[in-house]
């Protein structure tokens, strides 16, 4: 089923984890391009701080306290929205939070409450979204699900994370197919973000007597901001951030072998800092984090201004069109080669 959205500054957009990070960013992106937003996360001073920044200049913007992994917290999400709004046309689940450290010493209760945030706030989000956009008439909703690339393919380290966005992968897949079969007016997006520059590293809680952080190839939050605009206005299955995160789960599926080898040998360096991990009390796993900061304390050593692949999936025209032109000078470099070779005594 073909679906419409609305255009972008004529949207209501709900933003969850919206205090820090690719929410903070997102939020700021969309109040500047003419949407109204409605900030959702667990700092109250940094939500009210920025829905006070917005409207100072000049947009829309409404602020509600709410933890995700709580199912009438998130309906106080939607209500708020609609009575500020009268509606909204976009609901974006983006809060979220990590644990680095091994199976076995990760305590169940820390998987649990990661799992109420990064799986069921989905849930909740998704399923509020829905229920206001059955029977809409006029240009469709949208939900955008900020999944991740170790939703795709697990890394050392961060078992629950992963598991909690394989859970969301899957969530998303079927809710697609489901509401598709049936006819509900809406667009679903699931986002594939590769290494981006956060305070996820801060927020996160950790086993590792190191401090979490990205190393290797580090995306800005931006990018992702854009990712979750233009799928707000174009209805589009999947969006990879970084050419690393598609580039990796493809070699999964061919490698897999490898790809274990790969993360055996680097998947622990290339995850923590080379200093002492924080006091697990300044975590953001069981209360609010600090806020309104877009980025975080990674030591990466090639930082992107931007994603050129989501450049290319934001015009699939042109990337078929750059595949084709590609597979075109292969096979003419080929057939050159062999004529070449014919030729020879």
């Amino acid at each position: 089923m073909s679906v419409k959205l609305c255009p972008l500054e004529e949207q209501v957009i709900v933003i969850t984890g919206a205090s820090s990070g690719i929410g903070l960013v997102t939020a700021r992106m969309a109040a500047q391009r003419g949407a109204a937003v409605v900030l959702a996360a667990r700092n109250e001073q940094a939500l009210a701080q920025l829905a006070q920044e917005i409207r100072n200049a000049g947009g829309r913007a409404v602020h509600v306290v709410a933890d995700v992994g709580r199912e009438e917290d998130v309906a106080r999400i939607a209500a708020t929205a609609v009575a500020e709004f009268g509606r909204f046309d976009t609901w974006v689940n983006n809060a979220g939070v990590s644990i680095f450290g091994q199976v076995d010493q990760v305590s169940t209760q820390d998987m649990h409450r990661m799992f109420d945030t990064v799986y069921w706030g989905v849930v909740y989000g998704s399923r509020a979204a829905l229920q206001h956009y059955r029977g809409r008439t006029g240009p469709a909703g949208a939900i955008v699900n900020v999944g991740s690339f170790f939703g795709d393919r697990a890394p050392s380290l961060q078992s629950t994370y992963s598991s909690a966005k394989f859970a969301v992968h899957g969530f998303t897949e079927a809710m697609r197919v489901e509401m598709a079969a049936e006819g509900v007016p809406v667009s679903v997006t699931l986002l594939h973000p590769g290494r981006i520059d956060t305070p996820y590293n801060e927020h996160a809680q950790a086993y590792t007597g190191r401090q979490p952080a990205h190393r290797g190839m580090i995306y800005p939050p931006q990018a992702v901001a854009e990712a979750i605009l233009h799928a707000a206005a174009h209805p589009v299955r999947d969006l990879f951030i970084g050419g690393q995160s598609k580039a990796l789960v493809v070699l999964s599926q061919v490698a897999p072998r490898l790809v274990d080898r790969v993360m055996r040998t680097y998947g622990y360096s290339s995850q923590v800092a080379d200093r002492p991990s924080q006091d697990n009390d300044a975590s953001a796993l069981h209360h609010a984090g600090y806020g309104l900061h877009e980025r975080g304390t990674h030591q990466g050593r090639w930082y992107r201004r931007r994603s050129y692949y989501l450049e290319l999936e934001k015009h699939p025209a042109a990337a078929a069109a750059a595949a084709l032109g590609t597979g075109a000078v292969l096979v003419g470099w080929s057939s050159a080669r062999r004529a070449l070779q014919a030729t020879r005594p």
